[in-house]
């Protein structure tokens, strides 16, 4: 795996790569068909067990469930941006072929979770509407330019490994279809951050300008991949919000603050390991409470971004309405494909039946 060769492969780099993915992706199912727990939302949820497309449940688990993955499944097609423009920029072919696997695998993921909103009993074209139309968000990360080589590297290490650090626990998720598919998202994402670390890692080991370019996209990525986490939801920020009620049905494992902490703790030794300096005058280790403090991230920064008032947004969105226009014909041939296949099937079937 690329990564493995400037860092000790059998050292964990980011969530996906320590014993709580494991404990996360392992699941005691009980339900032998549907009988074993019963199927009461409330027993499943109190059982640990997963809650399935065909199981009853609350219409406000249903609709939170269909914001949430809606917005993970626009960020990863949003997220396909950023980098995917450095392709024919990288500086070398084993550059740009570990970036085109990369982009295509954020397709993948985004493909992964309309279809796992799909057994919500939404339809795909909805949700992309609702993007295309900005009734529904993607991470505001995704609306930062990529303006150097490094920030690709800065994307990997710090982007995608804040994006693990969120969604390991999602492996836990109630909801059948979202939890299986971020297994596999999970451990492709590993990919994705040990190929943004060793960018970094050559770059800190280059010429003075190709340091001061490392440390450029450092300092510009630190903050938003903080904000990545969402806003304060513990102590008096628990109050109103999300958190509290997806913590009940079991969508989310850890508060916003939680993960948060976690991903500074796990990131602070790497970003000495590389020798880069993160951009926080306030972060230092805190023995009495065994982690790192760091500083006051700028929520009005966040929330701006949030609005559509970011560097990027207006760019983002307006190329991926472009190319969902552009890809119209590619859709229109598919489903006339598969219609004309389907009545070769019928046709086959009335011919053996009537033999």
């Amino acid at each position: 795996m690329y990564g493995n060769d400037v860092i000790d492969p059998n050292e964990p780099l980011n969530a996906a790569e320590t014993p709580d993915y494991d404990a996360a992706a392992e699941h005691d199912d009980q339900r032998d068909g549907r009988d074993a727990v019963g199927d009461d939302f409330d027993a499943l949820l109190a059982a640990d067990q997963r809650i399935e497309p065909r199981d009853a449940m609350p219409d406000d688990y249903r609709e939170t469930l269909i914001r949430q993955i809606a917005q993970h499944a626009h960020s990863e097609i949003i997220g396909m941006q950023p980098e995917g423009n450095w392709i024919t920029r990288a500086p070398s072919l084993r550059r740009k072929a570990i970036l085109i696997a990369k982009v295509q695998d954020e397709a993948g993921h985004g493909l992964y979770l309309y279809s796992a909103a799909e057994t919500l009993g939404i339809d795909r074209q909805e949700l992309l509407d609702r993007l295309h139309n900005g009734k529904q968000k993607y991470s505001s990360i995704f609306n930062y330019p990529t303006l150097t080589w490094a920030d690709c590297g800065a994307i990997g290490w710090l982007v995608d490994g804040a994006a693990i650090m969120n969604q390991v626990p999602l492996c836990r998720c109630s909801y059948g279809p979202y939890a299986r598919a971020m297994i596999r998202v999970c451990k492709e994402e590993s990919f994705h951050q040990r190929q943004g670390f060793e960018i970094l890692w050559n770059l800190m080991r280059g010429t003075e300008s190709q340091q001061a370019m490392a440390q450029d996209a450092a300092d510009r990525w630190w903050w938003p991949a903080l904000a990545m986490f969402g806003p304060p939801d513990t102590g008096e920020a628990a109050k109103g919000g999300h958190t509290e009620q997806s913590m009940a049905w079991g969508i989310k494992r850890f508060s916003n603050d939680d993960l948060r902490q976690k991903f500074v703790d796990m990131t602070v030794p790497q970003a000495e390991k590389l020798g880069l300096t993160l951009p926080d005058p306030d972060l230092r280790w805190n023995e009495e409470r065994g982690h790192w403090d760091f500083g006051e991230i700028d929520w009005d920064e966040f929330w701006q971004v949030l609005r559509g008032d970011g560097p990027c947004n207006a760019e983002r969105i307006e190329h991926r309405r472009r190319a969902h226009d552009e890809g119209a014909w590619v859709r229109e041939a598919a489903n006339a494909y598969a219609a004309k296949q389907a009545t070769r099937e019928r046709e086959q079937q009335q011919k053996e039946s009537a033999a």
